[in-house]
């Protein structure tokens, strides 16, 4: 799998490029185009560091009327645009070309309007997806979706890749949580889609653009459904002797139709790290790690934590512990999510994003062992159990090509497995440059002609989000 071949860039485009950068600083304030070289460094790759690209230019525009003005130029000048929110995708999603310019929205980043009534928030894409909880949480609400990444990724670019986070298996993923949308598209028009209301009639065109990775049009601003938080919420700890017991624990759980707000999974080297990291108190003589988190009255969360430690009982956990106070539960939680941050202190990874069936997911953690051990590459797992959505990370030298090449080939065959048993290639991160090649594992040659004559529809020249999502072999390209 050559996951960063990308088209050779157009040597025109770039022979202009000062061009281009005299009229971008005509179309939005000139302080906010970078064209220096080092300035433009800052954007020339993003969390999936292996790969990287110089922009033409990045811009960074304060409203929609900018956006909108800079996609109108870029249009008539067969430029192309790569839409970056915070920088966090791990799938390449935000990776520039040479004859591209990034344009970034984290300048767009207000609050514009709260609607307790309603329950809806009404903010601009560039806000950090923490950032409209706490702006919410006066008055006792909060918004559901929490990527590990929460305190800098913006809601741009969890409407791009659909994101979840821990607490997505009982309230959904960003699909589950935006109810209207502003975008830009290429040519500048300015279009809306949805709004406050929970339902609108017609085609569920807002269900389209959720998850189109940035190949649509460049999101503007949201309205998105805010959530009254619950009365308290308990996690407790249940450690098992092996990653396989753990697995079969959590189909149990879900099986027996009990639903928790969270259950993550963390093996021995994700443990052992993190708990390094974070000194979250994790119990270190175990081979596999749930954290499952509980919410509602007291008396909810006790008959909860009570039926999940008699279904965990079959499965013989080696520990049982349960959060007896804000402060162990605070320090639970940031074991896990600095997880990722963790494991970079120690060693480049490689994330995957594959989804399997729960029924799987016991017999799926012992493939990836093996398929990691036969590429001779040590593997931490770290993911959101509840729902299948797998995040093993692969370790490995970036600086060793050799070493890189096998870490992309062990993740390639840990994503096919994850098809083949019934699951797909991603679950919140997106296809990007990562999986783009993969695609016909999942999709016939029939179901992507049609996903490519739907981003033709609003992009017919090709010129957003570049590369990305579609195998470059047979696209619809112009």
């Amino acid at each position: 799998m050559d996951a960063i071949a990308l088209p050779e860039p157009r040597e025109d485009i770039i022979a202009r490029r000062e061009e281009i950068v005299r009229k971008l600083k005509t179309l939005v304030a000139p302080d906010c185009v970078i064209d220096d070289e080092t300035g433009r460094r800052a954007y020339e790759t993003d969390a999936l560091t292996a790969y990287k690209r110089l922009p033409l230019a990045v811009v960074l525009p304060s409203n929609t009327q900018e956006v909108s003005r800079v996609l109108a130029y870029c249009n008539e000048n067969a430029i192309k645009v790569v839409a970056r929110g915070a920088g966090t995708s791990l799938c390449g999603g935000a990776l520039p070309q040479e004859d591209a310019i990034v344009l970034g929205v984290s300048k767009l980043n207000r609050v514009l309007h709260i609607d307790y009534q309603n329950r809806t928030a009404r903010v601009e894409a560039g806000i950090t997806n923490i950032a409209i909880s706490n702006a919410v949480a006066s008055a006792g609400f909060f918004y559901a979706p929490d990527p590990s990444s929460q305190i800098a990724c913006t809601l741009a670019g969890n409407i791009a890749m659909n994101s979840g986070g821990a607490h997505c298996l009982k309230y959904g993923v960003t699909t589950n949580n935006v109810l209207g949308i502003k975008m830009v598209l290429m040519t500048g028009e300015v279009i809306e889609f949805g709004g406050e209301a929970l339902d609108a009639p017609t085609y569920d065109l807002l269900a389209l653009i959720v998850g189109s990775e940035g190949q649509f049009g460049i999101v503007t601003e949201a309205t998105v459904r805010i959530l009254p938080a619950a009365e308290a919420a308990r996690p407790m700890l249940l450690g098992f002797e092996t990653s396989k017991a753990a697995g079969a624990c959590v189909a149990a759980i879900i099986g027996a139709g009990v639903i928790p707000v969270a259950i993550e999974f963390m093996d021995r080297p994700a443990i052992e790290v993190c708990d390094d990291f974070s000194k979250a108190g994790y119990p270190r003589d175990v081979e596999a790690l749930l954290i499952v988190e509980v919410e509602g009255s007291e008396s909810e969360i006790e008959n909860l934590l009570t039926r999940i430690q008699q279904i965990a009982s079959f499965f013989e956990p080696k520990v049982i512990r349960v959060s007896q106070s804000a402060e162990e539960s605070a320090a639970i939680w940031k074991g896990r999510k600095a997880a990722f941050g963790a494991m970079g202190h120690i060693s480049d990874y490689y994330c995957m994003d594959g989804v399997i069936p729960l029924r799987k997911l016991a017999d799926v953690l012992v493939e990836i062992s093996r398929i990691c051990t036969e590429h001779s590459l040590p593997v931490a797992n770290i993911f959101h159990a509840g729902d299948g959505n797998l995040h093993p990370l692969i370790l490995y030298n970036a600086n060793d090509a050799e070493e890189a090449s096998r870490a992309e080939a062990c993740g390639a065959e840990i994503l096919k497995h994850c098809v083949k048993v019934g699951g797909c290639l991603t679950g919140e991160h997106g296809v990007g440059i990562e999986k783009r090649d993969l695609m016909g594992l999942q999709f016939t040659k029939i179901d992507l002609e049609q996903q490519m004559r739907i981003k033709s529809v609003f992009d017919p020249n090709w010129l957003l989000n570049p590369a990305k999502v579609f195998p470059l072999d047979g696209r619809e390209m112009p």
